[in-house]
């Protein structure tokens, strides 16, 4: 017998393919319910910080035993409870429809700021308010989808000219275009028009602001319809993600499915402008963190992306808050900030890759 032969070496028991993956959802699950938790302790530090701070005690008591003669019960209550609430939703609506816009386009730079859906969605907006004068900010969420739309619209036709269609670097170009063109026309009639300007002028550059609870209920319905909507192609949008030959060769009917994740997008981002004014880079940044930590598959990282997008606007807008008290600073603002090097770190990537 020939000591040390193949066949005598115990090889150690390999983990089978159904452990490893319940392992890995495991963990996945476990980071959501981490980035809940970490959600609510923004929500809580967003209402008890500002230009006056407010202790826990008192925050409890007016989620809980809400008095309407306590002055700090009724500013949580019309004013901080709202506004981190909109931050939430928006947030979480901008993050998704950039994951969905990266994963259909399989373009790293796509967000709804990138590609101009912002920018048509306020420029719609600043014509609505220029033509008929001082409207409520319940009646921006439908000038918002249909800038929204047409936006998305130009920005796919613009890329798809050529014989090579609708590549991730034409895409951007169209983007850029669409956003320097909407941008220039809305700088014009904000400078042209005062009263325009007066109504507006905080919510172009993304602010939270002055949210209130029936403004909020007016616009969230779009969003959750896209979230829902989102949550649901997740499969699909995994496949397409993978490309367009590989999508149809598994059956997959791609010209459906993308035309379902723009509705999705349009909503998201619609609502999200409505609500909140063109907020960038939330789309852009949130989704490439995520993919950090769960792959690729949209299964995890829509989920992952509400969280993170959720995450980066209420924290955005606190830093806004209380750096310069009692002054503030529109979170639009704050997340150009961070936004900003973070897609010249991206293009510079792109670029070398």
């Amino acid at each position: 017998m020939e000591i040390g032969s193949r066949n005598n070496i115990a090889t150690p028991p390999q983990p089978s393919l159904g452990k490893k993956r319940y392992g890995k959802r495991f963990w996945l699950v476990g980071g959501l319910i981490v980035g809940v938790v970490l959600l609510l302790v923004m929500l809580v530090a967003g209402i008890m910080l500002g230009a006056a701070e407010i202790s826990p005690q008192t925050v409890f008591d007016a989620l809980f035993n809400y008095d309407e003669n306590v002055f700090e019960h009724l500013i949580i209550q019309t004013v901080r409870l709202p506004r981190v609430l909109a931050g939430a939703i928006v947030g979480a609506s901008l993050a998704v429809a950039g994951a969905i816009m990266q994963g259909v386009t399989r373009n790293p730079l796509a967000s709804p700021g990138i590609l101009g859906v912002n920018a048509g969605a306020a420029f719609a907006v600043v014509v609505a308010v220029y033509v008929l004068g001082n409207i409520p900010l319940s009646a921006y969420a439908g000038f918002a989808m249909i800038g929204a739309t047409v936006a998305a619209a130009v920005v796919y036709g613009l890329g798809s000219m050529g014989r090579s269609g609708a590549t991730p670097l034409r895409l951007t170009l169209a983007g850029v275009i669409m956003t320097s063109f909407t941008s220039s026309f809305t700088t014009a009639i904000l400078i042209s028009d005062r009263d325009t300007l007066d109504q507006i002028r905080f919510w172009t550059v993304g602010s939270l602001a002055g949210r209130d609870f029936p403004l909020l209920t007016q616009t969230a319905p779009w969003m959750i319809v896209g979230m829902i909507g989102a949550l649901l192609l997740a499969r699909q949008i995994t496949t397409i993600s993978l490309g367009d030959d590989i999508a149809a060769g598994l059956g997959q009917n791609t010209i459906i499915v993308k035309a379902l994740a723009a509705l999705m997008v349009v909503c998201l981002a619609g609502g999200a402008v409505a609500l909140a004014g063109p907020i960038g880079f939330v789309g852009l940044v949130a989704p490439h963190l995520v993919r950090f930590l769960v792959g690729v598959d949209y299964r995890w990282i829509l989920p992952y992306s509400a969280l993170t997008g959720a995450l980066l606007v209420i924290g955005g807008d606190l830093v806004a808050r209380i750096i310069i008290r009692p002054l503030e600073l529109p979170v639009g603002v704050m997340m150009a900030l961070i936004g900003a090097p973070f897609f010249v770190y991206l293009a510079r990537w792109r670029v070398k890759s």
